[in-house]
């Protein structure tokens, strides 16, 4: 083949041929060697009549190929070239980068090593321990936020238990009261799970203030004029789970030793559990009682004119030198018949609804000073019970009341009317334990020592009259309430002609 190469040699360099401007083929090229070695199977006259169309044909092949793909992938072909011509500037640059990241492994590896141990779970870990944290408040975070909800929820029922709806005021505001109770005692029990908790302990905090609040509703609730027995004892019940420091307060409480039956105590049985809200019951009562006595303002202020004009005379005459009309003292006579009315009903009403709600706070006989004082160290004799101050409250206050507007009544039979009233309301305390009828005998020497003379009739003071005629009164009463007096021959000889008279 070589020999028919050197042959052909001498005709690549021909000018004005096509290929003149390309380089000549070299002998070692494989599509050479083949051209050649199918040359030398050709016969002469097929190399000299077909082998040049066979070129030509190729050739224009070749060209209709190269220009289709031209045609096709000159975009291609364009960014190879602008690629290829750049290949000489980034080879360089990838060389430096590659020798760079070669250099920097050992740096990466170190790094990776200190991280890998740094955050390994088996040691302790602040960030890690932060990311557990994190995650186990992502998975419970429907839990924490219902404990975020509670003291809402808890004031929601608090104030629902304020205003609860006329048609079942009763069981909603029962309904309200065990509900929040309940929150109450949950947020408690989680306070005690969880003491070192920032955010149980502000829960906690908030539903003290709400159970404050609570605690204020019902001693206000206390206070209304249309407390009944049974609100009352709910009322005290509910007292006694929402504030039980309230009734854990045991000082006033006696101590077991001998009993005395011979004196009564004014001390609080020591079977008492009830604290101070026997005494928060008495005051709220009382409380009612004087803005219920507010309401006769209107006649007291008339009450208060007489008295000032009565006041006058005297300084201008030092005698009681006034008229004695059936108009004179009217205004007071009005305002003390009803004061007397309102405190009548409501005194009993007290004291009675005290007794039922708190059975173990009455007085009970009491225990004797010197076994007590032999038996205990302790020198302070127990507190007495709040009943038994209540009730010398109430006496003082009726006292006052008759003390200052009594004097201004100059009527007789007006006076005696207003005393027998008074009679009345102690007889009616008297059946719960606390009886002041000798209290106007002490009144009268008051207001006879202020006036200087006294009202006496046969020797007699006014008070011996008023207490025999009450006297023959409740006797009549208590014969017809027995059914003995039921004849006119029996009612007669009970009767004297002084209770004829009163009547």
């Amino acid at each position: 083949m070589s020999d028919l190469y050197e042959l052909l040699a001498p005709y690549f360099d021909v000018p004005d041929s096509p290929s003149a401007s390309l380089p000549p083929p070299s002998a070692n090229d494989p599509q050479t060697t083949s051209y050649l070695n199918r040359l030398s199977t050709l016969s002469l006259s097929d190399i000299s009549s077909t082998e040049p169309q066979s070129l030509l044909h190729a050739a224009q092949s070749h060209l209709r190929s190269l220009q289709a793909l031209s045609k096709r992938s000159h975009k291609a072909v364009i960014a190879s070239s602008s690629h290829l011509g750049n290949l000489t500037s980034l080879l360089p640059s990838l060389g430096a980068q590659a020798a760079e990241l070669k250099d920097e492994l050992p740096h990466l590896e170190t790094a990776a090593t200190d991280f890998a141990h740094k955050y390994d779970r088996s040691t302790e870990n602040a960030v890690l321990d932060r990311r557990k944290r994190a995650m186990l408040l992502s998975r419970n975070v429907d839990r924490v936020s219902d404990v975020l909800d509670l003291p809402t929820l808890l004031s929601s029922t608090v104030s629902a238990a304020q205003a609860p709806s006329v048609q079942s005021s009763s069981a909603s505001a029962s309904t309200s009261y065990a509900s929040a109770l309940d929150l109450h005692a949950h947020i408690k029990r989680l306070n005690a799970l969880y003491p070192q908790s920032q955010l149980v302990g502000g829960i906690s905090k908030q539903a003290e203030v709400e159970i404050q609040n609570l605690t204020s509703i019902l001693i206000t609730s206390l206070q209304s004029s249309t407390l009944k027995l049974a609100a009352a004892m709910r009322t005290i019940g509910w007292l006694r789970r929402v504030a039980p420091d309230l009734a854990d307060d045991d000082h006033g409480h006696s101590k077991p030793s001998a009993l005395s039956t011979k004196s009564l105590s004014m001390s609080a049985s020591k079977a008492s559990a009830d604290g101070a809200l026997g005494s928060l019951f008495l005051v709220c009562r009382l409380h009612t009682l004087h803005t219920t006595l507010e309401a006769l303002e209107p006649l007291r202020e008339l009450a208060d004119q007489e008295s000032s004009r009565r006041r006058q005379t005297l300084n201008g005459t030092m005698s009681r030198q006034q008229p004695q009309s059936a108009a004179s003292g009217s205004q007071s006579e009005r305002y003390l018949k009803r004061y007397v009315e309102i405190f009548r009903e409501q005194s009993f009403a007290i004291v009675s609804m005290y007794k039922s709600v708190f059975p173990a706070g009455v007085p009970t006989p009491e225990v004797s000073v010197e076994a007590s004082l032999s038996n205990d160290n302790d020198q302070l004799l127990p507190l007495p019970s709040p009943l038994s101050s209540f009730a010398l409250h109430l006496v003082e206050l009726l006292t006052a009341t008759l003390r200052a507007y009594m004097p201004n009544v100059t009527d007789k039979q007006v006076r005696e009317s207003l005393l027998t009233q008074v009679l009345y309301c102690a007889g009616s305390l008297g059946r719960l334990g606390a009886d002041f009828g000798m209290m106007i005998a002490l009144l009268e020497e008051e207001l006879m020592d202020e006036d200087g003379a006294a009202d006496e009739t046969d020797g007699e003071p006014e008070w011996v009259q008023v207490m025999k005629k009450h006297r023959i009164q409740a006797s009549r009463l208590e014969v017809l309430a027995r059914g003995v007096g039921s004849g006119r021959k029996a009612s007669t000889d009970v009767l004297s002609p002084t209770a004829m008279s009163a009547g």
